[in-house]
């Protein structure tokens, strides 16, 4: 199909503006193209699970409405080219895909990375060019670098692979590039929560084939809606922090001559916590309490979605929230105190849901998003409120997205 074909289908087609607009944009840029399509890669809401994915434990995880969209055809120049709306055009040259110094923490590095990943399954990435608008807020905990990833693992998977690449692959292959080529040892869990679609369970006790069981929910049939507040604080200068908490958990596994706490027991861990204290550290020894609670927690929430608890749900969920705070301790980096937008947000999140619902840091942390679980007739309200501290447009209204990465049908 010609990217002039999609316009044509697109342009004034009720819900489709924004492929219309890709498009729009691809024919601006580089013309018209046979073997065009357009592709989507979805933001992702950590449910359960804060920080246990990369030590192998479980993970509760959705893909949501806001999505990166691109509209983009093959170009057998061998450079990726991606226009993303509002910022430069960028250029990667696929001749060589070893990890660049000067690319570290761009999105050149997750083109290159993802790019290196789908050659080390046999495949000859050929080089593309793309527009893209996303709905994704940058830096807002929806991982919005993994939906960057998946979206770029789809479209070299329609070009390059035939299509062969299931969404566990392309999750792969997305972490890959972030680890090694961005820079941030993250787990699995944003990649698959973008990449497979709906919400699902993870186990990573092996990461090379997870488990992944999809678990059906609407949140509105028990009377909530999933809201994420961008607290608007910076997320720069970060990577220390999330990297401190993989290296932590590892020293206290390591203790024991493991590589990741999921494998050691959480009884010998607690019997040789006297000793773990002068070798690790105190914060480690709370970073590793806050694991085995977590992982816990996060099969317990699957559990009581699937037999449609939510009492229990949203209780699970304040306490992961209150474990987050206090043992894994990531709602504000040392390294600048005076900035606490997360704990503010959560605070002032507690006052407006007064007992109702839940409430907990969202991803990461340190900056960000934080996630509420609002009763449906006090939304607005509770919009409102929070709005009156962070600013118009800071609470967002989710809503879960059946589809993971994908090439759209037109």
């Amino acid at each position: 199909m010609k990217v002039s074909q999609i316009l044509e289908k697109t342009e004034g087609a009720p819900g489709r503006e924004r492929e219309a607009r890709a498009a729009r944009a691809f024919l601006e840029r580089y013309g018209d193209r046979e073997g065009a399509g357009l592709f989507s890669g979805p933001g992702r809401t950590e449910i359960g699970g804060n920080h246990t994915d990369h030590q192998h434990g479980h993970v509760l995880c959705a893909s949501v409405d806001m999505d990166i969209l691109a509209c983009a055809a093959p170009n057998g120049t061998g450079t990726a080219r991606v226009m993303s709306e509002g910022y430069p055009e960028l250029a990667v040259e696929l001749g060589d895909l070893a990890p660049r110094t000067e690319d570290r923490g761009t999105s050149a590095a997750l083109v290159r990375g993802v790019a290196q990943g789908i050659a080390g399954l046999g495949y000859r990435p050929s080089g593309f060019d793309a527009c893209a608008v996303s709905t994704v807020l940058s830096g807002s905990g929806l991982s919005s670098s993994a939906a960057y990833e998946v979206l770029v693992g789809n479209i070299f998977n329609s070009f390059d692979c035939g299509g062969v690449l299931d969404a566990v692959t392309i999750a792969r292959v997305g972490q890959h590039a972030e680890n090694v080529h961005f820079g941030k040892p993250c787990g699995l869990m944003d990649q698959m929560g973008s990449s497979v679609g709906g919400v699902v369970a993870i186990d990573f006790a092996d990461p090379a084939s997870p488990a992944v069981e999809a678990i059906p929910c609407d949140f509105g049939r028990f009377g909530h809606a999933l809201c994420i507040i961008d607290t608007r604080s910076d997320h720069a200068d970060l990577t220390e922090d999330y990297a401190a908490i993989t290296r932590e958990m590892g020293s206290v596994a390591a203790y024991f001559g493991k590589k990741w706490l999921r494998d050691v027991p959480e009884g010998a861990f607690m019997a040789a916590i006297p000793a773990l204290r002068g070798k690790c550290g105190d914060r480690a020894v709370l970073r590793a309490m806050h694991f085995y609670a977590d992982d816990r927690r996060a099969v317990q929430e699957a559990q009581a979605l699937k037999r449609g608890d939510f009492g229990s749900f949203l209780g699970l969920v304040n306490e992961s929230g209150r474990s987050s705070e206090t043992l894994l301790q990531n709602i504000w980096s040392v390294s600048r105190p005076e900035a606490q937008a997360v704990n503010l947000a959560i605070n002032l999140g507690r006052r407006l849901l007064d007992g109702r619902g839940a409430i907990r840091v969202h991803g990461g942390g340190f900056a960000g998003t934080v996630q509420a679980f609002v009763p449906e007739e006090e939304t607005a309200s509770f919009k409102a409120g929070v709005e009156e501290v962070f600013g118009d447009g800071a609470c967002h209204i989710l809503h879960i997205r059946s589809t993971g990465g994908c090439r759209i049908q037109i």
